[in-house]
């Protein structure tokens, strides 16, 4: 009870919460006020999509504390509705308008925590701000689509953004019979992922009758006869829609921290040290609105993810109330992992994409890799309801050091990818995930997991144990390509020039491959063309295995090979 800090913390959700929560688990002596802008202090805002297309039925669901439950179980005073308009550094204290009387007033700290959040982007375009148009933050935004919905009797949707958000919003107007249309200014939905990963999703949102407008931006919005809204590409082309939710992206809310001369980073958000600290000593910062080291680049990275929120808020109140045990706390940095949901498909990810590593390496920032494609079945293929997974490793070819993973399939996605989020967390190598031991019944998993299996190819090819080529790489190359499928597969389609010998018959005709020129080899999936490659390595021949197979040529093909 000796500890009468007076904490105050500027915005409420998972990141200033979860602050106050372990704050007042730390110490009853401390005074906890948390200024929220808005009218709800602490609700699931990633389920905001959910209750508009009724999968969550009451929206009291999304209403993770009340004002009420934090006086009650916590002793912390929450001010809804309260804006924190200044905050004075030299005597430490923050001036607060309530919105709902208009008074304003000024509160002194000891210590301060900003956990503003990020604000969707709603670029200056003409026609922004017509009726129909909505970004989806807050409840009061959810509330509005669902009452536009409502009373617009909506039979067409344009989602502008075909990310994390853009997605969940598609899948849950889809739910509700609507059309939708997903208009992204990229050549891809999912910008964050490798486009040939992409190319799967696309496939399985047009397989659910999604039209999807990729590759030209939104360059102004028209409404002329009735309530529909007219959408203008920069192609020229129109979208006629009763209902647009933008979802192109979040900014840092850091307006209040710039105008208290905080210092801000070159990607717009809040600097802070390990221990969630600013430029000022008594200001500490947490959530969307801050700047944070990336684990595997080290390089400054913007990550809006609740999961990370809420472990600096924790980090935060620990380092303000003193509690360094076992060691003084610090957070590590994020490594983006991250799991979406649409129409029944699931995608995950964690570490770095290539295409990061690409962009890296054209700074001049090179780093030795290699990927690998997999298509394993979720659980053991002869229980019933095995389904396919496809997964994308990325590590590195000095050490196997674990550098990303992309997943997509309909079942055991985020399992995979949580397995290797720990492993990237403690550093670890694709040795490590060929020896992961996993919980295996039938019904579950397989004796050899998708990770085992991922880890098991990569660590082949740094024993040597054969190489792996690319189909991207293929119009540059020419290599001798071999199909060891069977004849049926071959003749129902094949890549154009590609040589059909069975893996089963490989043997008895290898005189008809060439010894002095590569061999790039592929079935399915890359199973039979890694049998294939060992074998004729053994006999002198120069083989690579297409890794991914058929299935990848599909996928890189969609893309323009």
């Amino acid at each position: 009870m000796a500890n009468k800090k007076r904490l105050l913390i500027v915005g409420g959700v998972a990141g200033g919460a979860s602050c106050a929560a372990r704050a007042r688990r730390l110490s009853e002596g401390a005074e906890i006020i948390v200024f929220e802008r808005g009218p709800y202090v602490s609700f699931a805002n990633c389920g905001l999509p959910y209750h508009v297309g009724k999968v969550i039925p009451k929206e009291r669901s999304l209403l993770v504390a009340s004002p009420g439950m934090f006086k009650k179980r916590f002793n912390i005073d929450i001010r809804t509705n309260n804006n924190v308009r200044s905050i004075d550094r030299t005597n430490k204290a923050i001036e607060v308008e309530n919105l709902t009387t208009g008074e304003v007033y000024k509160e002194r700290y000891d210590a301060l925590v900003l956990s503003p959040g990020a604000a969707p982007l709603r670029p200056e375009l003409e026609g922004i701000d017509l009726p129909g148009i909505f970004t989806l933050r807050n409840i009061p935004d959810m509330r509005a689509i669902i009452e536009w919905i409502k009373t617009r009797d909506v039979k067409k949707a344009a989602v502008v953004g075909g990310g994390y958000i853009g997605l969940e919003m598609t899948e849950n107007l889809k739910i509700l019979g609507i059309d939708v249309a997903i208009i992204e200014m990229e050549s891809q939905v999912m910008p964050v992922f490798d486009s040939e990963i992409a190319s799967f999703i696309q496939a399985h949102l047009k397989s659910k009758s999604i039209s999807l407008l990729l590759g030209s931006p939104v360059v102004g919005f028209k409404q002329e006869i009735s309530d529909r809204i007219t959408v203008v590409l920069g192609s020229g082309e129109t979208i006629e829609s009763d209902l647009v939710i933008l979802a192109i992206g979040v900014r840092p809310e850091v307006e209040l921290a710039k105008a208290a001369d905080l210092h801000i980073g070159d990607l717009g958000g809040i600097l802070v040290d390990a221990q969630m600290r600013t430029s000022d000593d008594s200001i500490w910062a947490v959530g969307d609105a801050v700047e944070v080291n990336h684990v595997i680049t080290g390089a400054q990275s913007l990550i809006p993810l609740a999961g990370p929120a809420n472990r600096q808020g924790r980090i935060a109140a620990d380092v303000i109330l003193g509690n360094p045990k076992p060691h003084p706390r610090q957070f590590r940095g994020s490594q983006g992992t991250s799991v979406c949901g649409v129409l029944g498909m699931t995608i995950a990810a964690t570490g770095i994409t290539e295409k990061r590593l690409e962009n890296m390496q054209s700074q001049n920032n090179h780093v030795p890799y290699e990927k690998i494609y997999l298509h394993p079945d979720h659980h053991a293929g002869y229980y019933p309801g095995a389904k396919t997974l496809t997964m994308k490793l990325i590590f590195s070819t000095e050490n196997g050091r674990i550098l990303g993973v992309q997943a997509i399939g309909k079942e055991g996605v985020e399992k995979r990818v949580d397995v290797i989020a720990m492993a990237i967390q403690h550093n670890g190598t694709v040795f490590d995930l060929e020896e992961a031991e996993l919980c295996y019944a039938p019904q579950y998993g397989s004796a050899k997991d998708p990770v085992n299996i991922a880890g098991m190819i990569a660590a082949n090819l740094l024993r040597g144990m054969g190489s792996v080529a690319h189909w991207k790489d293929l119009p540059s190359s020419d290599a001798f390509i071999l199909d060891v499928r069977e004849p049926f597969e071959f003749k129902r389609d094949h890549v154009e020039h590609a040589i059909n010998i069975p893996l089963g018959g490989l043997r008895e005709r290898m005189t008809e491959l060439p010894l002095d020129r590569e061999i790039w080899a592929y079935c399915h999936v890359g199973q039979r063309s890694y049998f294939a490659a060992r074998i004729l390595e053994q006999y002198g021949f120069t083989v690579r295995s297409i890794s991914g197979g058929y299935v990848m040529y599909n996928a890189v093909k969609q893309i323009g090979l």
